[in-house]
């Protein structure tokens, strides 16, 4: 590498892996690019099986003295984790804005705020975390979980760090090790969060972050006879082959994959909250795996959503994210502009009617769009964008609404919007989702289990089931007192 550092808004940022608490070059390198415009952010360097197979060997090591450590310091090293990441909110921001492209704004007001709460959150619930004993014919049952062992946790580019801590603080909070697996379009603020942590006193091994390409490193970490969790954030193809390279060797899995959930609106709603609800969808460039991406209307309120629809969205204003009047940036890269234009496109031409958007903007921004006359069938309808791309689609009564719902390989999220308490616990209880919202949107506390149904995802994460899924559960049973006498 001809340098192991770039810099960027003034904020340095080591280029490297971090492996057993050191910094550690590869022979290659690949090219960090900003989605704002373009420009060469840094030469990142480029994992090899030799650097994934280091830092399992280093989580390994790392690993019976970090699941032997009690609860408390486990607990004061991860708040010290989020008091390094607010001391640094500015940067984490910065260099995340610049990487990716989403709004600096939300950066600086939610995301990396959440981030810290991530790793406070799981440190206190590790303190609570308890299961009453209970009898069996006067014998005791003590539930307890055990740390399981190295973790490899691969993330995606869209929310980089906030996802990526998800996983790290549950994990860590176990007792467990990681090698962690940013995506190579967004790489950066998991190097700082190696910085953040290793000031913070985590001992040296127990986190480790290796970048490069999936394609090149991910078989060696996902199949690796030390993992024992694997947790994964991304794409139905790439969790298939995860999949199957953990298969052999039986490795418990966490997937959260794609989704393609439905907001639906019914007669009785709130118009005004209904059409805020629908164009929030575009946040984040619609590069958000929760998007309520198909609105769903009924028919007889359909033209007048539509047209509140279309007056809301061209009052959103596209561009620089680093721009506090921006509401939405640019898509992550090139070939994610290519692949949402490529939907567009076929959809446009398969009879589908653009009443916003349809278009690319200049460099790597995409209209907000939406596609009315579209089939349930249709690729458009189908199919995960990830885009800043919506349908719309009408439904005459609330068994329609909920086939349309459920019409897809799908079940990640689903919102619903109606102004009859009634008709919200029918239909929620029809739907095939694991989180859906009523009259609001993209609320969500760790507390609650997180996951989806069918093909987006296995298992669900969030408060103690984080910790059934990173831990080895076991329940002791004991003789009643006076056992010793039988001995």
């Amino acid at each position: 590498m001809s340098t192991p550092f770039t810099t960027v808004a003034g904020v340095t940022v080591d280029t490297r892996h971090w492996i057993g608490g050191e910094r550690v070059a590869s022979a290659g390198t690949f090219t960090d690019t900003s989605p704002i415009d373009g420009a060469v952010i840094g030469e990142i360097a480029r994992g090899t099986e030799a650097e994934a197979a280091a830092a399992v060997a280093a989580a390994k090591a790392a690993f019976p003295g970090w699941a032997a450590t009690p609860r408390a310091e486990r607990a004061r090293v991860l708040h010290a984790i989020a008091d390094g990441v607010e001391k640094r909110l500015e940067e984490l921001a910065v260099v995340e804005t610049t990487d990716n492209g989403a709004l600096l704004r939300s950066h600086r007001r939610g995301v990396m705020p959440r981030v810290a709460h991530n790793f406070r959150f799981f440190a206190d619930w590790l303190l609570s975390l308890d299961h009453e004993d209970f009898e069996t014919r006067g014998h005791t049952n003590h539930v307890s979980w055990d740390p399981a062992g190295p973790c490899v946790l691969i993330t995606p580019w869209n929310a980089p760090l906030m996802l990526a801590t998800w996983k790290v603080a549950p994990a860590l909070a176990a007792g467990d090790t990681v090698v962690l697996k940013p995506a190579e379009w967004s790489p950066l603020t998991a190097s700082l969060l190696a910085d953040i942590a290793a000031e913070a006193g985590l001992p040296a091994g127990v986190l480790n972050v290796v970048q490069g390409y999936g394609s090149e490193i991910g078989d060696v970490l996902t199949s690796h006879p030390d993992v024992r969790r694997i947790s994964f954030t991304g794409s139905v193809p790439t969790a298939r082959r995860i999949a199957a390279s953990a298969a052999a060797r039986l490795t418990p899995l966490s997937l959260e994959l794609g989704g393609k959930s439905p907001l639906l609106v019914f007669a009785d709603a709130d118009l005004d909250l209904a059409v805020d609800l629908a164009v929030e969808q575009y946040d984040n460039a619609g590069q958000v795996c929760l998007a309520g991406t198909r609105l769903l209307v009924e028919e007889t309120v359909a033209a007048e959503f539509t047209r509140r629809f279309v007056d809301k969205a061209a009052r959103l204003r596209q561009g620089d994210p680093r721009d506090e009047a921006t509401d939405i940036g640019p898509t992550i890269h090139p070939r994610q502009l290519e692949k949402i234009d490529g939907f567009v496109q076929r959809a446009l031409a398969a009879g589908a009617r653009a009443v916003v958007g349809g278009h690319r903007r200049d460099g790597q921004y995409y209209a907000p769009t939406l596609l009315t006359d579209v089939a349930q069938d249709s690729e458009i309808v189908q199919e995960e964008v990830f885009g800043p791309v919506l349908t719309l689609q009408t439904f005459a009564d609330e068994d329609e609404a909920v086939r349309l719902a459920n019409g897809t390989r799908f079940g990640l999220a689903a919102t619903v919007v109606t102004g009859d308490p009634a008709r919200a616990e029918r239909v929620t209880a029809r739907l095939v989702a694991g989180t859906v919202w009523v009259n609001c949107f993209f609320v969500r506390d760790l507390k609650a289990p997180f996951g989806g149904s069918r093909q987006s995802g296995v298992g669900r994460e969030g408060g103690t089931w984080s910790f059934d899924f990173y831990c080895d559960l076991k329940n002791t049973v004991t003789a009643p007192k006076g056992w010793q006498d039988h001995g």
